[in-house]
Order: C-alpha cells, then structure tokens, then sequence
C-alpha cells in the first residue's frame, strides 16, 4: 500500500523506515540551517521531532528559512515549524521548546532521550554546552559551522571539526572544543571564504529589533544554509539507520 514514505523505502527499505518512526531527534535552531534539516527530517519518516528556538519569524527570513512565508511573519518558529511538519505527516509527534538554550536551563531537555542532535545556533557558548552534554551522554551529534556570506553550496562538507580550514567560526569551535577534552565533532561546513557583507539595511533593522551593537550581521543567500540543513539531515539519517 502507497503512503508517504514509499519511495524512501525503495532506497533505504521498510526496516530502516520502521526505525526511523521510531526515532527522536533534537534540533537546535529554526534558522536557514535548522529548518531545511527539520523538514527534511519530518519528509524522511522520523517520528518524534524535538525544536528548540527562541525567535519569531521576520521579513529578513523569507530569503532562505524553509518556514518563513509572508503568512508566518510575526509566529514563534516553533509554532511555524510544527504547522509544517503535521502537513507532511500529521502524526509525526513534535515537542516545542520557544526558548533560548542557555547552560543553566539544560534541565528543561530531555538529551537522554534523543537519539540524534542537530546543533544548528550560533552562539558559541550554547552550542559547547550541547556538544559537551552529548559527548557526556553518548548522544550522537552534528553541529553546523558558519553558514552566513557564502554563495555556493558546492563547496559544503560533512567532515570533522578539527579537519576544517578557513571558517571563523570552525576555527573557534576547534579552539574551544580542545580546551574541554572533545576530540572530535562531526559538523557541516563550508570551504568557501566568506565575503565581507555589504552595508545594507538588515543590519540596522536587526540591531534596533535586538539592541545589539554589532556592526556588521552576516549575509546570507538561499542556496548555502538550505543546502547545509539538507547535508546535516542526510547524515543523520543515514547515521540512525546504521545503528
């Protein structure tokens, strides 16, 4: 009998369909990278979805976010995130946590009962604690490096963290990653080099809404953080059938 996922079943077959319903992962962020890699999760069969972001969709989102419409500006990204996901398959089961992952508020997640993380944030200091915490737990992880002033999604890779060049925020993470004893990282990544973003009025926009000082914010396109969810969906996938 025809259903949703018959075609997936004729590449990877009706076992590792079944597993995958039976499967829990945890993404980190809604953004351009995240959401592609939670629909592409949700069009996959994985069962129980797990959506962590704080944010609310605006008009700059439209440009590369999977669940950013005119229709969705202004919404939670976990409440446009979950509509989308019950139109593919209403009986996917989708756990929403519309908040910002701070260390102090690990306790709020259940990591000992996903079994794939996708760390999609970009703030440094979240995405250590995460990493640390499913290193300690044995949760298998893949975490998205810089994304943001790339233009060509030819040029992504699924490698570890300490064999990337050229990326800033790699670069970081690797740093950071050796202070704590981590010795390897799966990441998605870029070997494009970044360009220096234009002036332009998202940056303003964004600080005003955010109260921040920064005076550049990154550029994106939608081709590279797409693609990238795309990549990190793939792996994990392909990593929760394995098992």
């Amino acid at each position: 009998m025809l259903n949703p996922y018959s075609r997936t079943e004729l590449v990877i077959g009706r076992e590792a369909v079944e597993k995958l319903h039976h499967s829990r992962v945890a993404v980190f962020g809604l953004g351009g990278v995240g959401g592609s890699a939670v629909e592409a999760l949700a069009r996959s069969g994985v069962g129980t979805l797990d959506l962590i972001d704080n944010d609310q969709v605006c008009m700059t989102n439209l440009n590369r976010q999977q669940f950013a419409t005119v229709h969705t500006v202004g919404k939670q990204k976990t409440d446009a995130a979950e509509e989308r996901i019950h139109d593919i398959d209403p009986a996917i089961i989708v756990h929403k946590y519309p908040v910002f992952y701070l260390p102090e508020k690990k306790d709020l997640f259940p990591f000992s009962e996903w079994d794939y993380i996708i760390d999609c944030i970009d703030t440094v200091t979240a995405k250590l604690d995460i990493i640390e915490e499913a290193k300690h737990l044995n949760i298998p992880i893949l975490s998205s490096m810089g994304c943001g002033n790339r233009l060509d999604p030819s040029q992504l890779r699924i490698m570890d963290l300490y064999e990337t060049s050229g990326d800033p925020l790699s670069r970081i993470m690797r740093h950071e990653c050796r202070k704590r004893g981590i010795e390897s990282l799966d990441v998605v990544c870029s070997l494009e080099e970044p360009v220096k973003p234009m002036a332009g009025d998202a940056s303003d926009a964004k600080n005003q809404r955010t109260g921040s000082k920064r005076r550049s914010i990154p550029g994106s396109t939608a081709f590279v953080p797409p693609a990238a969810g795309i990549l990190a969906a793939s792996f994990a996938v392909r990593k929760l059938i394995q098992e």
